[in-house]
């Protein structure tokens, strides 16, 4: 797609958004409201006018019109404004997203697309509680422009209501067998997804992990620098306060490469494992990761092998050399 070969420097906590918008148009409302939101570039792989679909059996959700062919790849099409229970008017010359994410290629009909923004995580804020809760946890993030607002939808969360495959789950025995060979490690984990957060949370502790959550890289951020200080004035290590770090990177306020890349130039953290988990993490994108020193990388949804995964990376660093 257009912009898509803008390259970001990695670690420098600022990202591309593609803003598309949706016009509602409730019974009895003379003019349409704009709603406009935003979708992470790295997800999008091109934007189409619709296509003709063919309808599918059984299809799992009203949101989805169909499926079509592009170039060779049978895709679902999504009618983002029906997912998000919006009162749509009837599409003009309505735009296509297809993205790509969680290794799941799908694509979005929206009223259209206006532009590719540039801006830093710390322009992106939490939506809060309240914004948060009528939305159904769908937004992860505000952007105040200077006539509107952006908001960056949970794409995750949207696709995994109506395909419960492509959700994050987690088997249960292959958690409880990592717990016995862990010697009660402590974690620190970052995620703006407050659904994702919980599940990680959860595994890791029934994993065995003493876990500390944090909604995003700069509250994970002063955590670190709290434990800093506090293991500094006793003369211990970092790891008297935290083994490991496991980090989302799209997040608000600060982003899981920025928070990486200055752990690893911190003097005293920089000794601290981070294994970035991410629907961002893929074969073209893994070297971003690598760039900013991360440990260990694993694509979400695979959430079942996360706790292996860090403990595997433990275990060997705690192993003597040979």
């Amino acid at each position: 797609m257009p912009g898509n070969n803008i390259l970001l420097e990695t670690g420098t906590n600022e990202l591309e958004l593609v803003e598309f918008y949706i016009d509602e148009q409730s019974p009895g409302q003379a003019e349409p409201y704009r709603g406009h939101y935003g979708v992470n570039v790295a997800k999008v792989l091109e934007i189409i006018r619709q296509p003709r679909v063919s309808p599918l059996p059984d299809q799992p959700h009203d949101c989805v019109l169909g499926a079509f062919d592009l170039r060779g790849h049978i895709l679902p099409l999504v009618d983002l404004a029906v997912l998000l229970g919006i009162p749509c008017r009837e599409h003009q010359d309505p735009r296509v997203i297809v993205s790509e994410f969680n290794n799941l290629r799908t694509a979005f009909l929206v009223s259209g697309v206006t532009r590719i923004h540039r801006i830093s995580w710390q322009d992106i804020e939490p939506p809060g509680e309240q914004l948060t809760h009528f939305s159904s946890r769908n937004v992860t993030g505000v952007v105040r422009m200077p006539d509107r607002l952006m908001l960056v939808l949970d794409m995750e969360k949207l696709i995994g209501d109506i395909s419960p495959s492509a959700a994050m789950l987690a088997d249960a025995n292959e958690v409880d067998d990592v717990a016995e060979r862990n010697p009660h490690y402590k974690a620190l984990v970052a995620d703006d997804s407050d659904a994702i957060r919980k599940l990680m949370v959860t595994v890791l502790r029934r994993a065995g992990f003493e876990v500390t959550a944090a909604s995003n890289g700069r509250e994970a951020w002063q955590i670190l620098q709290q434990a800093k200080a506090e293991a500094g004035e006793t003369g211990q290590p970092v790891q008297s306060r935290f083994d490991v770090v496991v980090t989302d990177i799209e997040m608000p306020s600060m982003d899981g490469h920025t928070l990486c890349r200055r752990i690893k130039e911190d003097s005293f953290l920089h000794s601290l494992p981070v294994v970035l988990f991410s629907s961002l993490i893929t074969d073209q994108l893994r070297h971003k990761g690598e760039s900013v020193g991360a440990d260990e990388q694993l694509a979400k949804p695979d959430i079942g092998r996360l706790a292996e995964i860090v403990l595997d990376l433990l275990s060997a660093r705690r192993r003597p050399p040979a």
